[in-house]
């Protein structure tokens, strides 16, 4: 029975809240968004240890990176979109630098839905991952947000946390999740279907259908793209022996690339990704767009029932 869609921001500002009562030297940097991504549950309760730079991202970034400097854990966010216009201060003082600074960036790829292609961040995480020293997280559900978030938190040095506007179902029932470590969430022997993020449930969907069609997909949660679990991925290479990616990003330099490189250079193995494919969206529903660009359950259907009569 499909759970509740819970909102993963939600699960980020509870843990950020808690956090906050056992480790003091935890601080939120906002960017007039503190409501929307929920930091807001962490500055009700320590109202002196959140700061509203208001619109100005840029300046978000530099004020985090100097309380990082002076011992300071650092957590800073907005939406996905502004914070792609202080790339430049990303670099050269969190990155550079390997700060104490772990990045929210909310409402992220096409399914944000009605704003627009001006707001679907779809090369986020080709450009997060890019950077030295930055790890990059996409959970899929409350849980794994809460596992993820927690983790991120009291581990040291830079993190990227990618999370989706909508609310999703769960996948899991507990915070059983280690980042750096994919989950397998469904046992098969043709095809399988690694993603991360919105596209996990629709990967477990598509996985149903091609059950009906005879077709058994295994299912894995890389909710950690950096580092990659290089390791499941060659496994699954292994036992599969065919790979389909989702995302809900541009397939260049996203997930799909990150498994890809991997393969090529330690198992080359049959592969497709399903993703946005580099092209910018439009307003629209979520679901609506999803099917649009492609990366639907029946995207991953379609894929994989082509790919198994190869």
């Amino acid at each position: 029975m499909e759970q509740k869609p819970e909102s993963l921001r939600e699960a980020f500002g509870q843990v950020l809240e808690e956090l906050g009562s056992t480790m003091p030297e935890i601080v939120a940097v906002g960017a007039d968004t503190t409501e929307s991504i929920r930091t807001s549950l962490f500055g009700d309760k320590f109202p002196d240890r959140l700061f509203n730079v208001g619109i100005a991202e840029q300046n978000m970034i530099g004020v985090s990176s100097g309380l990082a400097l002076y011992g300071k854990k650092v957590i800073c966010g907005t939406y996905m979109v502004f914070i792609e216009r202080a790339i430049d201060q990303i670099r050269n003082t969190i990155g550079y630098c390997n700060l104490d600074v772990k990045i929210v960036g909310t409402h992220t790829g096409i399914s944000v839905g009605p704003d627009g292609g001006s707001h679907q961040t779809i090369e986020d995480i080709a450009i997060m991952r890019a950077l030295p020293n930055m790890k990059v997280v996409a959970p899929c559900d409350f849980y794994s947000t809460k596992a993820i978030t927690r983790e991120a938190i009291t581990a040291k040095g830079p993190f990227y946390i990618r999370l989706p506007r909508s609310s999703l179902p769960g996948v899991y029932t507990d915070e059983s999740i280690k980042i750096g470590k994919a989950n397998l969430l469904r046992d098969g022997k043709d095809i399988t279907i690694i993603a991360n993020g919105i596209m996990v449930q629709e990967a477990l969907k598509a996985a149903v259908s091609l059950k009906d069609a005879g077709i058994s997909a295994s299912v894995m949660d890389f909710h950690t793209i950096k580092p990659i679990d290089a390791e499941a991925i060659i496994k699954a290479a292994t036992d599969t022996g065919r790979i389909i990616t989702a995302e809900d990003h541009n397939i260049i330099g996203g997930l799909g690339s990150a498994v890809a490189e991997v393969l090529s250079t330690r198992r080359p193995t049959m592969i497709r990704m399903v993703g946005v494919n580099d092209t910018f969206g439009e307003s629209g529903q979520p679901a609506e767009l999803m099917s649009k660009y492609g990366i639907s359950d029946r995207s991953i259907f379609e894929n994989a029932k082509e790919m198994v009569k190869l």
